[in-house]
């Protein structure tokens, strides 16, 4: 198992390809894919384990996750080829004519690690009851993972998925909020508001964590508190506070980061500002 230690190095150098990805496609989503990257890697590297050279399609017999926010792609394409899926090589083809590693991740192209395309938001949830539903029937003890966005969650479909969860009491799944109160047109707040959250969960009938996305080891404690409280008849959601931008001073809390990709000058500069620890590809 990985030291503390160990999966911020991995983080560090995750957080280095997305910037270096999203600077080579002159386009592309660093800010929310800066924000998630702890909980991105201890999800693979310390929570879920999964073996990538037995990848399957259906998952049978193993934890599965999905990426609802599918614009946040640079960061799940680099956790997963550093972890093993793929050669990390392959990065450097992010949002190119042909790559597999399209903005928005594929299923045509048959990547390996990934089960779903995600290009509108709102639907991660809906698909992962599915898939959760499906385990229970085959009599699977192996659980579901969904990312979501919370600018997502002013899509009417995923209340009706939070409904229908806590309704058919569907306990092998945990949903994670990414919680940094920015979407591509400014503060959520502004937006819609989402009012309290934890509240509406709680009242929507859900079992709710609250967690700081930008902390490895309160990230890890959370999920596996999460995770030992499933399988009771209640569906499990997280509340993840992360900070947009985070490990680069410019793209802090800063929603105009949400889909603008750093130029040649801000990638040095924000390179100078991240540890290479695995060394890039």
């Amino acid at each position: 198992m990985p030291t503390i230690s160990e999966l911020q190095k991995i983080s560090s150098q995750v957080r280095r390809d997305i910037i270096r990805m999203v600077n080579g496609a002159a386009s592309g989503h660093p800010g929310g894919a800066l924000g998630v990257t702890d909980f991105m890697v201890a999800l693979y590297f310390e929570i879920m384990q999964p073996n990538p050279h037995k990848f399957q399609m259906n998952g049978r017999g193993e934890d599965m996750f999905f990426l609802s926010n599918g614009h946040l792609s640079a960061v799940w394409y680099s956790v997963l080829a550093r972890y093993g899926f793929f050669d990390i090589r392959e990065l450097a083809t992010f949002r190119k004519i042909g790559s597999r590693l399209q903005g928005h991740p594929t299923t045509q192209d048959c990547l390996p690690g990934v089960r779903m395309s995600s290009g509108s938001l709102g639907q991660g949830l809906s698909v992962s009851i599915g898939v959760a539903l499906s385990k229970r029937l085959n009599k699977d003890k192996s659980m579901v993972f969904c990312l979501m966005g919370d600018g997502e969650l002013q899509e009417g479909q995923n209340w009706e998925a939070f409904l229908y969860a806590s309704a058919k009491k569907v306990d092998n799944l945990i949903a994670i909020i990414d919680n940094n109160g920015k979407q591509i047109d400014g503060p959520v707040e502004d937006v819609v508001s989402l009012g309290d959250l934890p509240l509406k969960f709680n009242a929507f009938g859900w079992k709710v964590f609250e967690m700081f996305g930008n902390d490895m080891e309160e990230v890890i404690k959370t999920v596996n508190n999460a995770r030992d409280s499933l399988h009771n008849r209640c569906p499990v959601v997280i509340v993840m506070r992360t900070h947009m931008g985070y490990g680069v001073d410019f793209m802090l809390d800063n929603h105009e980061w949400h889909g603008v990709p750093p130029n040649n000058e801000q990638t040095t500069k924000a390179l100078s500002q991240i540890e290479e620890t695995l060394g890039d590809y």
